[in-house]
């Protein structure tokens, strides 16, 4: 992987992690460290959508409601532990690449599965060539590779394409192990 490659994932991952602090964490901040965003490139672009710069006011409270959501991208390996190994719910797990033709057929069938159980499993994607040592760990030697994880231990997975019914059965079996 290139230097300017890791530059740009690192920089989208720190942009990604400021547009998620919620109100609550920038009051946890010191105020020194407010001011020196404020003062950064990142507050002209919030400056100019009034609705997010009283996001950033201290003084006004937003609710922010738990995020459960049924698939995510997995950031690194601290938020795979997090996410998929200490998960209450089952979690399938997407081991696909941006390359793959049949890994771009299954990702919507597999998310749609999911959805269709309405929050007793979640969708963990994790990308091959941004997160090879999760692959290399799994045992992943082709995509797309489905594992199904549950209380941190894998209890089922498919290599390949399968059709819908192939899928909701999948998923309907790790929900009900």
């Amino acid at each position: 992987m290139t230097v300017w490659r890791i530059e740009e994932m690192a920089h989208r991952l720190l942009v990604r992690r400021i547009w998620t602090f919620s109100a609550k964490d920038i009051r946890r901040l010191p105020s020194s460290a407010v001011t020196v965003a404020s003062s950064s490139s990142y507050s002209t672009s919030l400056q100019s959508a009034p609705s997010r710069v009283s996001f950033l006011s201290p003084s006004r409270t937003l609710p922010h409601p738990p995020r459960r959501e049924a698939s995510f991208n997995v950031q690194d390996s601290d938020d795979f532990t997090e996410r998929v190994i200490n998960s209450e719910l089952p979690v399938l797990v997407d081991f696909h690449a941006q390359w793959c033709g049949p890994c771009k057929i299954l990702g919507p069938r597999l998310e749609k599965a999911v959805a269709k159980q309405k929050g007793r499993v979640a969708m963990a994607k994790v990308d091959i060539d941004d997160h090879t040592d999760l692959a290399i760990e799994y045992g992943v030697s082709a995509v797309p590779t489905v594992i199904a994880i549950r209380g941190g231990d894998v209890v089922d997975h498919f290599v390949g394409i399968k059709d819908d019914d192939e899928l909701d059965s999948f998923v309907s079996k790790v929900i009900g192990q």
